[in-house]
């Protein structure tokens, strides 16, 4: 996942995300290369926005 994708305004929801990070963890067998580390990272970010947004429309 590019950094383009997280900003053209592709929404998804923070389990989803989740499931994704959690996806990597396995495959990765709990070692993340540096390629996997950046995904990571990007991931982590995408799934804060999401909680962010969770909590924004709880309010």
């Amino acid at each position: 996942m590019s950094p383009d994708s997280m900003a053209s305004g592709s929404v998804r929801s923070a389990a989803e995300v989740n499931e994704q990070i959690r996806a990597l963890w396995l495959r990765a067998g709990g070692s993340l290369s540096t390629q996997e580390r950046e995904e990571y990272e990007l991931l982590v970010v995408e799934w804060a926005a999401a909680i962010r947004g969770n909590v924004i429309e709880a309010a």
